[in-house]
């Protein structure tokens, strides 16, 4: 087995020091021994891993969040560098520029009852050409309505003609329903009646519930408007006179994200294993299971991993941006020369590996449950797969398959042939009865009740989450704030198992038997720059 030297290592470069670093608690102490499932599943706690989450929680409680082109997130990427630091580790920072997006749109019931929708849960802001910005607070009326919704999709015509605003009060806030002619020629016609802003809601039927961005062109727009839920419109647009602030306001302009990443001492640079999690959150929120857990976990995987003395390289990656569309990840991939790319033997991704209704989740690389289009899982995830499946067989747990969807991060990845997996324990979907007879917790609810809301925390109720639901999850499971504590146990265990098997054998992936006796002992070319 070839040496690998530090100083062939990913560079550094000088634009490391973002921020005043924090204190990394409690150093680890690596073991060159934790070469075996066996051995570095002990070494990896659930002590450890949440040492890492209450370092998150402290950066949010200082900053506000960990989103990407916030303080937050340049703390978060001190905290990683300095942790990997001190484990023996020389950590390397890649930074790219993305386009940043403050939003501070705002929807609220004044009256008869106060009430606040979340942006990006309950209500989003539109994407006209122009967009408005601007606010109104008036009476809500309903225009041409329909709730409960008709029977067929894209039926609804409300605000798609003139007349749908005869008798229509100027002044007022229109509700309009999805359906029939486009968001932009109801916005107009809404605007030509004398309306003050425009909430266009959801038609109801089923997958026509959630969220969708009005686009289009929009000559002359001057009022706000926003796209709320079936339910958010529903409940407006019944129960008596209702009063609502609706306000469009963002910041957008281009700031600087990083990714961070790490390299075993020694291993083939030719058959390289990665495994990676994206490092920040969503703003207003500590982000502490989506991807706290993943990151947090991982981190402790490389921490008791440093001294390992490993067949193939395996390079660690924290990604950023990951919430603004895969940014870091994808640009890590698109600029990887097509030769640092052959060395990639497969991609490893952890993405919320805590939720507090989990489900142990593994990415379905054969396509079993027939999700993905031909083509589109790269040959060798299957066998990554296997090992997740075998290490939940041998402690007995349950466990299925999840979609391979290129979600997360692995899906640069796969995007260009490199095999992967991952695992995944819930985020906005709901719980089956099935689910809940074999993991426990609360049928009916979300995996994770405040996926990409602020009480994703160490203290959820405390930050909004419903009190009751969550006092029924603490009763069944032993939760630490918003984390499964037993999950992220046992998922901890899984990352570690997968990581160090792979760091050793790649066969069943891509056939490499012996690493170095068809490779030979590859030096990585790849700079990583800020």
């Amino acid at each position: 087995m070839p040496f690998r030297p530090r100083r062939r290592r990913i560079a550094v470069t000088a634009a490391l020091v973002l921020t005043a670093p924090l204190l990394v608690v409690g150093p680890a102490t690596a073991d060159p021994n934790n070469n075996s499932p066996a051995k570095l599943t002990k070494a990896v706690t659930l002590d450890g891993v949440l040492r890492h989450l209450d370092a998150f929680q402290a950066i949010a409680d200082e900053h506000g969040d960990r989103a990407a082109g916030r303080p937050g997130y340049r703390a978060s990427v001190d905290y990683v560098v300095d942790t990997l630091t001190a484990a023996g580790y020389d950590p390397a920072v890649q930074a790219f520029d993305f386009p940043y997006t403050e939003e501070r749109s705002e929807l609220e019931q004044l009256a008869p009852t106060p009430r606040t929708y979340a942006v990006d849960r309950d209500f989003t802001r539109n994407g006209f050409t122009p967009t408005y910005l601007g606010e109104a607070t008036a009476p809500v009326t309903a225009v041409d309505v329909v709730v409960p919704p008709g029977p067929n999709p894209n039926s609804n015509s409300s605000g798609c003609e003139a007349s749908d605003f005869a008798g229509f009060t100027a002044g007022t806030i229109a509700l309009l329903q999805r359906g029939t002619c486009g968001f932009a020629q109801k916005t107009l016609n809404a605007q030509a009646a004398g309306a003050s802003g425009v909430i266009l809601f959801n038609e109801g039927q089923p997958g026509r519930t959630g969220l969708s961005t009005p686009i289009g062109d929009t000559p002359g727009l001057a009022i706000p408007v926003v796209f709320a839920t079936y339910a958010v419109g529903a409940e407006l647009a019944v129960g008596g006179p209702r009063t609502v602030r609706v306000k469009v306001d963002f910041l957008s302009e281009t700031r600087t994200a990083w990714n961070v990443f790490a390299e075993s001492d020694e291993g083939i640079a030719d058959n390289t294993v990665m495994a990676g999690a994206h490092l920040d959150g969503v703003q207003d929120g500590a982000g502490i299971n989506d991807n706290g857990t993943g990151s947090a976990a991982l981190l402790e995987v490389a921490v008791r991993m440093a001294k390992v003395k490993t067949n193939n390289l395996v390079r660690f990656a924290w990604w950023g941006a990951e919430e603004e569309g895969l940014l870091g990840s994808e640009h890590y991939v698109a600029t990887l020369p097509q030769a640092e790319r052959d060395r990639v033997a497969l991609y490893l991704n952890f993405d919320m590996v805590g939720s507090p209704n989990y489900f142990n989740g593994i990415y379905d690389g054969d396509n079993s449950s027939g999700t993905a289009p031909p083509g589109f899982i790269p040959p060798g995830s299957a066998e990554i797969e296997d090992v997740f499946e075998k290490f939940y067989a041998d402690r007995g747990l349950p466990a299925e398959d999840t979609e391979f969807s290129g979600r997360s991060d692995y899906g640069p990845f796969i995007a260009v042939g490199i095999p992967a997996g991952g695992l995944f324990t819930g985020a906005e979907g709901v719980k089956t009865a099935d689910q809940a007879a074999r993991y426990g917790g609360v049928a009916g609810a979300a995996y994770d009740p405040c996926y990409h809301q602020p009480c994703d925390s160490n203290t959820p109720v405390a930050d909004g989450a419903d009190a009751a639901l969550y006092a029924q999850l603490d009763a069944a499971y032993d939760l630490r704030g918003n984390v499964n504590a037993a999950a992220l146990d046992v998922n901890a265990d899984a990352i570690a198992t997968a990581v160090i098997t792979f760091a050793f054998d790649t066969s069943t992936v891509n056939g490499v038997r012996s690493p170095g006796k068809s490779h030979g002992a590859g030096t990585s070319s790849v700079r990583i720059t800020a």
